[in-house]
């Protein structure tokens, strides 16, 4: 298995309704850092198998440039599983996005059927948290395996499982997104923020957004493309953070030449955590600049 474990960005991953072929099609044009494209909430029961055929030939196209391709399919129970992890691992795109995973054995269930099927060595599995009892099991669930790169956060069902209520600043959700964030970092995982319900709402979308970077997020999932420029932009660092950050290794460097373990920038204490934060905003941003290129 080689998965590729290079960081890339991941700022804007926007679901497209794999039965929409438009949809699909202008995806190829939108700037977002990665696609999911959807057999799963996006579909009706009738059209799932057209969309199945339609979503896999989409990710073995080769016309999305850049973008990562992933395909989300059925969750495991339903009774569209078993072929769409047979088609996905036969397209093999970038990853299959699995909904609902509850628990390490569902991971090796996937992984499993994944692999029945011949799929790729480079088709990495992201596992959407959902549930509480996903919040409970997430750091189990993100060492399940190797093949499992990145946590996706349904916001929408962990409201509706929990009877809470979709408030500003998420006061119900902060405990179990904080549990998933934890089990991501603990085990080196990417994860992304759950999507933003009323698509109107771009200051509010991009309040939210603001939050889930102040979490730790690398990046959210979208559900319609008026939200991509907001989310890039917020998840993306500022040309403010590159220069301080260039700032913090250059008097970091200067300070061991001089023998000495600490520098000050800006009047600030700066230490050897503050450095390794600075090299990954700058690494950030090369890849961002190298996507964008």
């Amino acid at each position: 298995m080689t998965i590729d474990t290079t960081p890339r960005p991941r700022r804007s991953v926007l679901y497209m309704p794999g039965a929409n072929e438009r949809a699909l099609e202008k995806a190829k044009t939108l700037p977002a850092d990665a696609l999911i494209l959807d057999l799963e909430d996006a579909v009706a029961p009738d059209a799932k198998a057209a969309a199945r055929d339609r979503v896999c030939a989409a990710a073995t196209s080769g016309e999305y440039g850049s973008r990562e391709v992933t395909i989300r399919v059925n969750g495991i129970g339903t009774p569209w599983h078993a072929d769409d992890l047979r088609a996905a691992a036969e397209a093999g795109p970038a990853a299959v996005v699995v909904p609902k995973v509850n628990s390490a054995m569902e991971v090796h269930a996937i992984e499993r059927g994944l692999e029945a099927a011949g799929v790729p060595d480079h088709t990495a599995i992201w596992a959407m948290l959902e549930t509480p009892v996903a919040m409970l099991h997430a750091e189990e669930i993100a060492r399940a395996s190797a093949r499992l790169t990145v946590l996706v956060m349904g916001t929408n069902d962990l409201a509706k499982e929990l009877h809470a209520e979709h408030v500003p600043g998420r006061a119900p959700l902060l405990t179990g997104l904080s549990l998933c964030l934890l089990a991501a970092r603990a085990t080196g995982r990417v994860i992304l923020d759950g999507v933003y319900n009323d698509v109107q709402d771009l200051a509010g979308f991009e309040a939210e957004c603001a939050q889930g970077r102040q979490f730790g997020f690398d990046g959210k999932t979208l559900i319609h493309p008026g939200q991509l420029e907001p989310c890039n932009r917020v998840f993306a660092p500022s040309a403010e953070e590159i220069e301080r950050s260039q700032r913090i290794i250059e008097a970091f460097d200067e300070a061991q030449r001089a023998g000495l373990g600490v520098a000050t920038v800006d009047g600030r204490l700066i230490e050897s955590l503050h450095v390794d934060n600075a090299r990954r905003v700058l690494a950030l941003a090369e890849a961002i600049g190298a996507l964008t290129a």
